[in-house]
């Protein structure tokens, strides 16, 4: 595949689907599943995913069996993935034989033997959200997926579990933890210094005055979470390992890389401890790679289930 002229952030969110499934700790997954509460159809689990992107953690657990009775609130930040993911998901459900119907104008219902779901979207800020719902909801697993990592994790945990019931439970995945990896070697030396750099790019990341992000987000949320009184239940490596079979990527896998490789150079463009020249030939070198079915890309990545601390008695 050659690389693309222009990138559709959506587009990049449905291609790696089929790396995170193969990246999502299977071990921490099954903790989760034997964590969750004996639900009935009276009293269905409420679950609240943030950054919800296009809906791929919402079929995920409905392909993996995780949901049978269940409310599900999605919401994301980018109007756009919203409409994605209102469009995608219906098609997705029909094409595996669920039932789909309009609960209500706001509610989107999916139905399949002792399966039926209910499914909230919204494009919302999440701190708009959280201050919208303070005292008002709380939900029984609160899910983060490839999230974290760009938030400031001390000051935004504590806020996100005044979203959840005392007791309740959250399943954080794909947090970033300090290694990208891309063979084969260029040149080792600009290898390590380019991947430092963009390491250096997430620590530094400012969204709307605010500190955004952290490449050592995994292992650091450890701390971060026995500092805010949660129990980690389990928790285990996830990391994104893409390579070619026969020259060629799985599904559409090389788009992913050619995304991942744009993000890298917009990180770093024009930085001052970077040779222009050599960065740009860098650059177009492992576009190549890709389109020659030759790059394997690794990132290092934690998940994490956890319970949120139980209600003060009073």
């Amino acid at each position: 595949m050659d690389e693309p002229i222009t990138y559709s952030f959506p587009r990049y969110l449905a291609a790696k689907k089929s790396v995170d499934d193969r990246a999502l700790n299977q071990h921490v997954w099954r903790s989760l599943s034997q964590a969750l509460p004996v639900i009935d159809p009276d009293q269905p689990l409420r679950v609240l995913e943030i950054g919800c992107g296009i809906g791929t953690m919402f079929e995920r657990m409905l392909d993996w069996d995780l949901l049978n009775y269940a409310e599900y609130t999605g919401l994301d930040a980018q109007a756009e993935n919203i409409v994605q993911a209102q469009q995608r998901l219906p098609e997705w459900a029909h094409a595996r034989g669920y039932q789909t119907a309009a609960a209500d104008p706001e509610w989107l219902e999916f139905q399949q033997n002792q399966c039926r779901v209910r499914l909230y979207l919204e494009a919302i800020n999440l701190f708009d959200f959280i201050a919208r719902q303070r005292g008002q909801q709380r939900w029984d697993l609160l899910v983060a997926h490839a999230f974290l990592d760009l938030m400031d994790i001390p000051a935004t945990l504590p806020a996100l579990f005044e979203l959840v019931e005392p007791g309740g439970l959250f399943y954080f995945t794909i947090n970033f933890d300090g290694a990208t990896l891309f063979e084969p070697a260029i040149d080792p030396a600009l290898d390590e210094h380019i991947q430092a750099l963009y390491h250096r790019s997430m620590d530094e990341r400012i969204t709307s005055g605010k500190r955004s992000g952290d490449s050592r987000a995994g292992r650091r949320l450890f701390t971060h979470l026995q500092r805010a009184g949660t129990q980690v239940l389990d928790a285990g490596s996830s990391d994104w390992v893409v390579f070619p079979q026969s020259g060629c990527y799985p599904q559409d896998e090389a788009y992913f890389l050619h995304f991942i490789l744009d993000t890298l150079q917009q990180a770093l463009s024009g930085h001052p401890e970077l040779d222009e020249d050599r960065f740009a030939d860098w650059v177009t070198e492992r576009h190549a790679q890709v389109r020659r079915g030759e790059l394997i890309y690794i990132a290092h990545q934690i998940d994490f289930l956890g319970r949120t601390p139980p209600a003060t008695p009073r």
